[in-house]
């Protein structure tokens, strides 16, 4: 897979991608292990998870339940961690719990109750995210940044999910400078949940920044990027989101 030619053309996108990375967070005077990258490999084959596995790539990001699944179940032997980023229904959210890692889009009462009820039955722990509907879009998901605090109090109270931060996707927009006041947004809400009392550890991760804005993300604080365009190339099915 490494000398084929999907696996150079991953190869390559990633190589610019981690350059890329690492100039923004030393613009930021961040040390570049103080982020993450997540691949989104939505709608692209397991053979490009694969591929961009075998250049050191290890986290992973779906926004399906069923397609997430099937790909875990692929790579069953490899040590890949497996995101969430996708909108979950209720109704899915105890697969969710027993299968990935990390689920970003917790985003009410309701679902974070069926993860967690979820996740005790499967004996797994979840580490999750807050998605936060910053920008109350009607197309897009996130709870009320009036919710949050409850929805976080919650979390950190449950001993079957491990509440790490919050996400947000912001209004798509061409230019990427204009992503940087929700992205601010969410970093001052982060501060804000702190002051009230939950604990920071527990809000450490900032999920933000896709291919087009990842770099103002990193300027603004993302502990976590979620790039699939810019590894993978365009997708098969055109999706909005990440």
């Amino acid at each position: 897979m490494p000398g084929s030619a999907l696996g150079v053309h991953i190869s390559a996108n990633l190589t610019t991608v981690r350059r890329q990375l690492e100039a923004a967070t030393h613009r930021a005077r961040r040390s570049s292990d103080s982020l993450r990258l997540i691949a989104v490999s939505k709608t692209f084959p397991v053979d490009a998870v694969v591929a961009a596995a075998a250049y050191g790539q290890l986290d992973f990001g779906e926004n399906r339940v069923q397609e997430g699944l099937d790909k875990i179940a692929l790579t069953a032997d490899t040590h890949l961690i497996w995101h969430l980023i996708g909108h979950l229904q209720t109704n899915k959210a105890r697969k969710a719990a027993a299968a990935f890692q990390w689920i970003h889009s917790i985003d009410s009462m309701d679902l974070l109750c069926k993860v967690a009820a979820g996740a005790a039955d499967a004996g797994t722990c979840p580490n999750i995210l807050i998605q936060v509907d910053l920008a109350r879009e009607h197309t897009k998901f996130g709870a009320d940044v009036a919710l949050v605090a409850d929805i976080a109090a919650a979390a950190v109270a449950s001993p079957s999910v491990q509440l790490r931060g919050l996400m947000t996707v912001p209004p798509i927009a061409t230019d990427p400078e204009e992503a940087r006041p929700w992205f601010a947004q969410l970093r001052q809400l982060r501060d804000s949940l702190v002051e009230q009392q939950i604990p920071a550890k527990a809000l450490g991760e900032l999920s933000m920044g896709m291919s087009h804005d990842f770099e103002v993300a990193v300027a603004e604080g993302a502990t976590m990027v979620r790039v699939g365009t810019a590894i993978f190339g365009r997708r098969p099915s055109p999706e909005a989101g990440h």
